[in-house]
């Protein structure tokens, strides 16, 4: 299993995972963290289990979220994370300052953002950052929630500007909110104006993984590059 471990300090752990390490096969290998695809439900879970396993979290102590490409972060509860069918808040993002209960989101292409407070008592947030939900205001719901004098940020690996081609009715509002540089003819660079959104929020602390979901397929899915049939990497966190 490959992972990109965010070493943020403090009781925390968080990971971004890849697509290398499960048990799916054909176009969801191998670990395949989303349930809500073609693969099959029995493989989704033994991948959560063993993303759990690999960074020492409790599978049936974690959470995960109805995600609908919004800007609500909610308070994370403990509904286990290897049950099909559970419901989950329908939202973007997760908070908690209840030390190993396990975070986790899924993407294919959106960006995975952990958030975590570095000054006072531990608390910890992931976003599920995609276009919709950054125009929105996602990324200041994440910091507000995180809710901190001292927040330090990771954005995950997610669509660079390389392979994110947007239509006017997405680039325009873009280069309103955004500013110069995170729109290039018709490539959009997401991951810039996520890092942008929370720097203005008041995260003076965000860090960027780099890698391009679509430009990896050994790595990574990519919802846009595989046309929909794909599986899903993540985020999984908590605080130690």
């Amino acid at each position: 299993m490959k992972l990109f471990e965010w070493d943020v300090g403090g009781p925390y752990r968080v990971a971004f995972s890849t697509r290398l390490g499960g048990v799916s096969d054909g176009s969801f290998e191998s670990l395949n963290l989303g349930i809500l695809t073609e693969d099959g439900p029995q493989n989704v879970v033994e991948n959560r289990k063993r993303l759990c396993a690999a960074v020492d979290a409790d599978p049936t102590e974690a959470t995960m979220a109805w995600q609908v490409h919004g800007e609500r972060v909610t308070e994370a509860d403990a509904r286990g994370v290897v049950t099909p069918g559970t419901p989950y808040e329908r939202c973007d993002g997760l908070w908690t300052d209840r030390p190993r209960r396990a975070l986790m989101l899924v993407t294919a292409d959106c960006f995975p953002v952990a958030l975590a407070r570095t000054t006072g008592p531990p608390r910890l947030t992931v976003l599920h950052v995609g276009w919709r939900g950054l125009l929105g205001g996602i990324a200041a719901e994440g910091v507000a929630a995180t809710a901190g004098n001292g927040i330090a940020a990771a954005i995950g690996p997610g669509i660079g500007p390389c392979c994110y081609e947007v239509g006017e009715e997405v680039a325009e509002p873009f280069r309103t909110r955004f500013g110069d540089g995170v729109v290039n003819g018709r490539n959009l660079d997401l991951g810039l104006a996520t890092e942008r959104a929370l720097l203005e929020a008041g995260c003076p602390t965000v860090e960027r993984n780099g890698h391009c979901t679509s430009c990896e397929a050994e790595l990574f899915f990519s919802h846009r590059r595989d046309r929909g049939r794909t599986g899903r990497q993540g985020v999984i966190a908590y605080i130690a």
